[in-house]
């Protein structure tokens, strides 16, 4: 049973429920990059109003911040299970995210990429009624994310690690497509 788990695919593709759902049968630290900024900005620290500011233009918070609460997360997981949901991001944080998994001696076993038409996504995201969920910065993220994660795609599937999974169907039938691919 794989324990290093990596879900990648768009933004509301579904990644953060798929992750959930495994890591509570699993009992695996779930890792959400967006959660995790999320609660700074809740929390009203300095590092999250300046979390919000870039995200409420649209934009990604810098990869070294990111991956610097990444690392503290896992080193304090004592080596069981984890799920990545939404990073790494782009080829950079991808490369440095292998130079911290190595290090700490927890490489990834698996990424599981979450495939799903865009018209899908945009009706999805409009639905889930977030404050920073407007048409426009939908297509603005859905933008950057075809020009940064989804070369990702190719390098996990290089590094033989990438399993498909047809992300438009009913949450059963992909969470155990999902632990098919795990066993």
């Amino acid at each position: 049973m794989k324990k290093h788990l990596l879900f990648l695919g768009a933004p509301g593709a579904g990644k953060g429920t798929q992750a959930e759902l495994l890591s509570q049968t699993n009992s695996y630290l779930h890792l959400s990059t967006g959660e995790l900024l999320r609660k700074e900005i809740e929390m009203n620290t300095i590092l999250g109003i300046q979390v919000k500011d870039i995200m409420n233009r649209g934009e990604l918070v810098s990869d070294e911040l990111v991956l610097k609460i990444v690392r503290q997360n896992l080193v304090n997981n004592n080596n069981k299970g984890w799920i990545l949901d939404g990073y790494p991001r782009n080829l950079f944080q991808a490369s440095s995210l292998n130079g911290v998994l190595s290090e700490i001696k927890q490489p990834l076993e698996v990424v599981f990429y979450l495939d799903i038409p865009e018209e899908v996504l945009i009706k999805r995201l409009l639905l889930r009624g977030r404050k920073d969920d407007t048409e426009e910065t939908i297509t603005k993220r859905l933008d950057i994310y075809k020009k940064t994660t989804e070369p990702l795609i190719q390098y996990f599937k290089d590094l033989s690690l990438l399993e498909y999974i047809d992300a438009d169907r009913d949450l059963k039938t992909i969470s155990s497509d999902i632990k098919q691919k795990m066993a």
